[in-house]
């Protein structure tokens, strides 16, 4: 949840930019890429409608995905290699 205490917001945001070594918590993540979202949108010149919606939530699914593909799949590879299959 982005719903961060201010001062912990000022301390991952200063003039405008994040500091991303100073993320601590999983909800400052979330805090630190909505902010960022929420710039993307705010700076764009297209009008908010359900295609820009929907390409932001596009990019957000790509990213996560490839989260996925390159760090929890090597790693589940990983735990089968240790503690066997299930399948």
């Amino acid at each position: 949840m982005p719903y961060i205490e201010k001062y912990r917001r000022e301390a991952i945001v200063s003039e405008g930019n994040i500091d991303i070594d100073s993320i601590v918590s999983w909800g400052e993540l979330n805090f630190a890429i909505t902010y960022m979202i929420n710039r993307f949108i705010k700076n764009s010149n297209i009008s908010l409608n359900y295609s820009f919606i929907n390409s932001i939530v596009g990019v957000l699914e790509c990213a996560k995905a490839e989260f996925y593909r390159r760090v929890a799949v090597p790693y589940e590879d990983k735990k089968i290699q240790e503690n066997g299959d299930v399948y």
